[in-house]
C-alpha cells in the first residue's frame, strides 16, 4: 500500500521535475511513477568495485551458504571463491592480462561461472557467446572481440578448431560437463549424453579443464587486477537498434547496479533464496538477472545447462524454487504440461517474464495456472534491452496494470519521444522508448557511429539509449510496450503492429499462440499473415480458420486484417526461446520467390 504521508513529497519530486547533482552536471527528469513504487526506493547506493569484488564481499558474509547447484551437486560461496581464484591464477599463467578478451562459449555450468568471474578478477573482459553458434559466427565473434583465449565444451571443440587459424586465439580451454558432476551422476551421464560426444584427438592443441586448473600451482602473486566500476567487463551480442550483430560493451557498474536494483524491486528476497537459472548466460537476462544478481546478493542459483519445459517444471518442484524467470514461450509451454498437474508452487516469491512481449491473454492464463497451483503471486512483466544489460523496468508487486510492463527501476529513467528526436511526448501518446540509468552500456564495440546514434546526452544531463521500441507512458509513469519499430508492418500506408494483432488472436479460446508477420505485396507494400498454434484438442481445419477469420473481422481494422491464417503444430524459436518471426518471414519470402520462377 502507498504511504499517503509521503504523497506530497512524491508529488513534488515525481509528478513535477526531479533535480539533482550528478558529477558536474545537473539532472532534470520527470518521475511520475514516484508515488506508485510502494516500498521501493527511488535511489540506491551502489557497490564500488568489480563484479568479482561484489561476489567475494557476499561470500565473506555467507561462506557456508550454497551459491549454486548443478545436476545434484552443491557448491558453497567459500568454494566458489576458491575456485574463481584458482581459475584466475591459471589464466595469469597462460598469459591473460588486463584488458584481454576471453571468449566463453558455455552453457550454465560451474566451469562457466568460475571462468566468468576469474576473467573479471585478472582484469580481462568476458566475451559471451552461444556455444551452438555456427562456425562462421564463432569466427566473427572471436575476431570482432580480438579474443586471445576461449573456453568451450568438448562437444563444441571441432567447431572452434576448424576456424582457429583465422583468429588470434592463442589458447583454447576444453571443459566437460562430466567434470562438474558427482560420481553417481557422472556415470549415468557417460552412459547417455557422454557417449554422443565426438572424441578429441589426444594431441589436440588445447588445454583440458583439469590440466588448466592445475596451472594455478605456478602462480602465487600479482594475478589480481583492481578494476573500477566504470571499467569494461563483459561483451554481449545483440542486433542493437539497427538489426546488425554488434558487441555491446558493459561495465562492472552496469551488472552490479542491476543486481542491487533486482533486489530492491523484490524486497521479499532473502539470502539463500533459490533462483532457477535456466536462461542462458550468453544472454543478458540469464547472466544479469538469473546469475550475477543472485550470486552478488547471497542467492542460490539452480544451474540448468540445457533445459526443456519438462526439465524446467521438474526442477521448480524438486528444489522448491523461490524465483523463476523466463520468456513468454516458456510459460506457454508450462501450461500444456501434464506433469504439472497437482504441483505445489506455493514456494514461489517471484515469477518474471521478459525477453519478449507477454500477451495479455497469456498472462491471464498463467496467473490462473499459478493460482491453481497454490502460488500467492502473479507473473510480473519486465522490459529492457541488452544495451542496459537486460531489465530496467518491472511491474510493482502491489500494483499491476493490464498491458503494462511496469515502472522504471531505482535511478532509472524512461521517457517517450518522437522517434529519433529528443521531443518528449505527452502522456498517452505513442513514440520511441528512451532509457537512462546506471545500467546503460559503455558502447557498441568497434562501432562508434552507431554508438553515437544510440547513446545521446540530452539537456536534462542524462545519456539516453534510443531503443527503437515503441510505447506509451501514462500519467502515473507506467510504461506500455507497443512493438518494435523495425518489426512494424506498413500496409497500404497504415502502420500495423504485430504484437497488437497477436494479443487479439491469443484471446480466442481456440488459439494457444500466434505470430503475425508482413508479407511483400505489390499493391499494399505488405500484407498481413497470421500463424496460429491451435489450443490442445482444436482441429487445424478450414472450419477453425473461418471461425478465427470471422473473429478477426470483428476485432481488427480492415487495413490490418490478415489475408490468411496458417496453422502450425509448433512455432520456430530463437536460441533464447522467443518466437522466431524472422524465420516465418524468410519462409514466406522463399515461397514468393518460388512463385516467380
Amino acid at each position: 500500500m502507498i504511504d499517503r504521508s509521503k504523497c506530497d513529497e512524491y508529488y513534488r519530486r515525481g509528478l513535477g521535475l526531479r533535480r539533482e547533482k550528478a558529477g558536474n552536471s545537473m539532472i532534470t527528469a520527470k518521475t511520475p511513477w514516484a508515488p506508485y513504487v510502494g516500498d521501493v526506493p527511488l535511489h540506491l547506493d551502489y557497490f564500488d568495485g568489480s563484479m568479482c569484488d561484489m561476489v567475494e564481499d557476499v561470500a565473506r558474509r555467507y561462506p557456508t551458504n550454497v551459491a549454486f547447484d548443478f545436476m545434484g551437486k552443491s557448491t558453497t560461496y567459500r568454494d566458489l571463491v576458491q575456485e574463481i581464484h584458482r581459475c584466475a591464477k591459471a589464466l595469469k599463467t597462460i598469459g591473460v592480462r588486463e584488458g584481454d578478451r576471453v571468449t566463453i562459449a558455455m552453457p550454465n555450468c560451474p566451469q562457466a561461472i568460475y571462468m566468468f568471474y576469474a576473467v573479471n578478477l585478472v582484469g580481462g573482459i568476458a566475451n559471451m557467446i552461444h556455444p551452438l553458434s555456427a562456425e562462421k559466427e564463432i569466427e566473427f565473434y572471436l575476431n570482432e572481440s580480438q579474443s586471445v583465449t576461449a573456453i568451450t565444451l568438448d562437444q563444441f571443440y571441432h567447431k572452434f578448431e576448424s576456424i582457429r587459424e583465422n583468429t588470434k586465439v592463442v589458447n583454447i580451454i576444453i571443459a566437460s560437463v562430466k567434470d562438474a558432476l558427482s560420481k553417481p551422476v557422472r556415470a549415468g551421464y557417460m552412459l547417455t549424453e557422454g557417449r554422443k560426444i565426438k572424441k578429441i584427438p589426444k594431441d589436440a592443441p588445447v588445454i583440458r579443464w583439469k590440466e588448466f586448473m592445475k596451472l594455478s600451482d605456478h602462480c602465487f602473486y600479482h594475478y589480481r587486477v583492481q578494476r573500477k566500476s566504470e571499467d569494461p567487463a563483459v561483451i554481449l551480442y545483440s542486433g542493437g537498434t539497427t538489426g546488425t550483430t554488434k558487441g555491446i560493451v558493459l561495465t562492472n557498474r552496469n551488472f552490479n547496479a542491476l543486481s542491487s536494483q533486482i533486489v530492491a524491486t523484490n524486497p521479499m528476497f532473502r539470502p539463500g533464496d533459490k533462483m532457477l537459472s535456466a536462461m542462458p548466460l550468453f544472454h543478458g537476462f540469464g547472466l544479469g538477472v538469473c546469475i550475477h544478481s543472485m550470486l552478488a546478493q547471497g542467492g542460490r542459483c539452480i544451474l540448468v545447462p540445457r533445459f526443456t519445459a519438462q526439465s524446467y517444471a521438474k526442477l521448480i518442484v524438486k528444489y522448491r524454487c523461490n524465483f523463476i524467470a523466463g520468456v513468454p514461450t516458456l510459460y506457454e509451454a508450462l501450461l500444456r504440461l501434464k506433469s504439472m498437474d497437482g504441483a505445489d508452487l506455493s514456494c514461489l516469491k517471484g515469477v518474471f517474464s521478459g525477453g519478449d512481449s507477454l500477451s495479455i491473454e497469456l498472462k491471464k492464463k498463467f496467473d490462473k495456472f499459478l493460482y491453481d497451483h497454490k502460488a500467492s503471486i502473479q507473473v510480473r512483466e519486465g522490459y529492457g534491452t541488452t544495451e542496459t544489460v537486460t531489465a530496467c523496468c518491472l511491474t510493482p508487486i502491489h500494483m499491476a496494470k493490464e498491458g503494462s510492463i511496469g515502472v522504471p527501476f531505482p535511478d532509472t529513467y524512461i521517457k517517450i519521444v518522437e522517434p529519433g528526436t529528443d521531443n518528449e511526448l505527452p502522456y498517452g501518446e505513442e513514440g520511441e522508448i528512451l532509457l537512462a540509468g546506471p545500467t546503460v552500456m559503455k558502447e557498441y564495440m568497434n562501432h562508434p557511429d552507431e554508438t553515437a546514434q544510440t547513446l545521446r546526452t540530452h539537456a536534462d544531463g542524462l545519456t539516453w539509449v534510443y531503443t527503437g521500441d515503441l510505447g506509451t507512458m501514462d500519467d502515473q509513469g507506467f510504461i506500455y510496450f507497443k512493438g518494435r519499430a523495425k518489426r512494424m508492418i506498413i500496409s497500404s500506408g497504415y502502420n500495423v503492429y504485430p504484437g497488437q494483432l497477436e494479443n487479439i488472436l491469443d484471446a480466442h479460446e481456440k488459439v494457444q499462440m500466434s505470430c503475425v508477420i508482413g508479407v511483400p505485396d505489390p499493391y499494399r507494400m505488405q500484407k498481413v499473415k497470421a500463424f496460429v498454434m491451435p489450443a490442445p484438442g482444436v482441429a487445424p481445419d478450414e472450419a477453425t480458420k473461418q471461425e478465427l477469420m470471422d473473429y478477426c473481422r470483428k476485432h481488427i481494422a480492415k487495413y490490418a486484417m490478415p489475408y490468411d491464417i496458417e496453422f502450425r503444430a509448433e512455432m520456430p524459436k530463437t536460441l533464447v526461446g522467443k518466437v522466431a518471426y524472422r524465420v516465418l518471414e524468410e519462409e514466406e519470402l522463399a515461397k514468393e520467390a518460388a512463385k516467380g520462377e
